[in-house]
């Protein structure tokens, strides 16, 4: 087995889903490479895709029909000004053209050009897609792709994971190899995966590259608080975060981010005050991942308000702070999502939202449980007690949106996280009686054996109860 890069757990991304959205954009930018690689991109005549299983079922509210067109236009999620979107979606649908890969425009009928398959699943992950491309002499290039949580695209064959997969200095694919390389080389948890990471970066890379994701983490939470209206999509959800956010300043003023950091850090110490401010963060990291916005992947979008939460609550309302409290809280905190992503699943479509917020939460428990000062047992008890509280949680989206019940469940992640890592920072790991390997295994087990309905595919729990179709 290989080591992945925590850079690749925790990452830039976009919303609403990192396995809906991100992984079909990602599909179809690297079947145009496909194409680019075996003939000229000026030869193909027409262009097809269709979505299959849970990428179908929930394709419209999850966006995934945007992302599948926005690929194929040669467009980076990365980099593409979020603002745009719907001007371009518009443009395709009305226009019935698309310009493949940003060079050749070619007809594109929404409807028949992309289609939404909900009456059948691929076999391989219930994530699937075909790309068809029909050159101009007929001949046919097809090729099905699979999107299996965190924005990660596999085929039968191979995964996109494998482009940031090496063997690293001490690979670490379990809790029970951390503990036994902290232990043999004397290292904290952080300085070890400090160490595995310099296999793809040198260590001002890895440093800046933290404080980048920092950076982008404060970005989005300040435009979350700052940004009122209504959630895209249909079901009218009203954004929350904004009006939180004035009540608990006491609607003081502030003209930037950093005069508003200092209000926060200033607002209140007591209990109350800093609890509403987590949830106040987590809400307005997952309504701008609803908002199609530009969020942080950790490890998927479905719960990417979880870790911000985690660590600006870290940064405002504790002494655990700094830029090097903020690098060590993202090294063992996506290392500890690689334990889950090859251990068990990070995909809402295989293993319901214990997947999604349970993992993230036992990630920024971890996190925060390294900077407090936890030792390597206690930074694993506390992933371990975080994940073991969200043992069977099932991923049921009303209308196929990432917004109710999702939106909440970040901040319940985020306390969750920090009450596991409070409760390991003081507790003696030798009296655990189960190890996260055993609740990342249970966690496992418990997907194989959960109803497809409630696994991301709306036809099952709050999805059936609330009775909304999918807008």
């Amino acid at each position: 087995m290989e080591s992945i890069s925590v850079f690749e757990i925790i990452k830039v991304g976009i919303g609403p889903s990192s396995s809906h959205t991100m992984g079909p954009w990602n599909a179809a930018s690297m079947f145009i490479e496909l194409i680019r690689q075996q003939r000229p991109l000026s030869e193909v005549q027409e262009i097809y895709v269709e979505f299959f299983g849970s990428l179908a079922k929930t394709g419209i509210g999850h966006g995934t029909d945007i992302a599948g067109m926005l690929g194929l236009s040669g467009e980076d999620f990365k980099t593409i000004d979020t603002a745009t979107i719907p001007e371009k979606v518009e443009f395709i649908k009305k226009s019935g053209r698309i310009l493949l890969g940003g060079e050749v425009d070619m007809p594109f009928v929404y409807g028949h050009h992309l289609v939404l398959n909900r009456s059948k699943s691929l076999d391989f992950h219930p994530n699937g897609m075909i790309f068809k491309a029909v050159m101009q002499d007929g001949s046919e290039l097809i090729q099905d792709y699979y999107s299996i949580g965190g924005g990660f695209v596999a085929t039968q064959e191979k995964t996109s994971a494998a482009e940031f997969s090496i063997r690293t200095l001490c690979p670490c694919h379990s809790g029970k190899d951390v503990l036994n390389y902290t232990k043999k080389m004397g290292m904290s948890f952080s300085d070890l995966i400090y160490l595995n990471e310099e296999s793809w970066r040198s260590r001002e890379e890895i440093k800046q590259h933290a404080l980048d994701i920092w950076q982008h983490i404060k970005s989005c939470i300040y435009k979350g608080v700052n940004t009122v209206g209504v959630l895209p999509g249909g079901l009218k959800v009203v954004r929350r975060a904004a009006d939180l956010n004035q009540k608990l300043l006491d609607h003081v003023a502030y003209k930037d981010i950093d005069e508003w950091l200092d209000l926060v850090a200033a607002s209140g110490k007591d209990f109350v005050t800093i609890n509403k401010w987590i949830s106040c963060f987590a809400l307005a990291v997952n309504e701008e991942n609803a908002s199609f916005g530009r969020i942080i992947t950790a490890p998927t979008n479905g719960a990417s308000g979880i870790i911000p939460a985690v660590l600006m609550y870290s940064q405002l309302f504790s002494k655990f702070k700094g830029e090097d409290a903020i690098l060590r809280f993202l090294l063992v905190a996506g290392e500890v999502g690689t334990l889950f992503k090859k251990n068990a699943t990070i995909s809402a479509a295989m293993g319901g939202c214990q997947a999604e917020t349970g993992v993230s939460s036992a990630m920024a428990a971890a996190g925060l449980t390294e900077i407090m000062g936890g030792s390597t047992e206690q930074i694993l008890m506390a992933a371990e007690i975080a994940m073991e509280h969200h043992l069977g949680l099932t991923c049921d989206p009303i209308a196929g949106l990432v917004q109710i019940p999702c939106i909440e469940r970040n901040s319940m992640g985020a306390i969750k996280a920090i009450t596991a890592a409070n409760i390991a920072i003081e507790s003696n790991p030798a009296n655990a009686k189960v190890s996260l390997d055993e609740v990342i295994q249970t966690m496992w087990e418990t997907a194989l054996s959960m109803n497809d309905r409630f696994k991301e595919t709306s036809e099952g729990g709050l999805a059936i109860a609330v009775n909304i179709a999918e807008c």
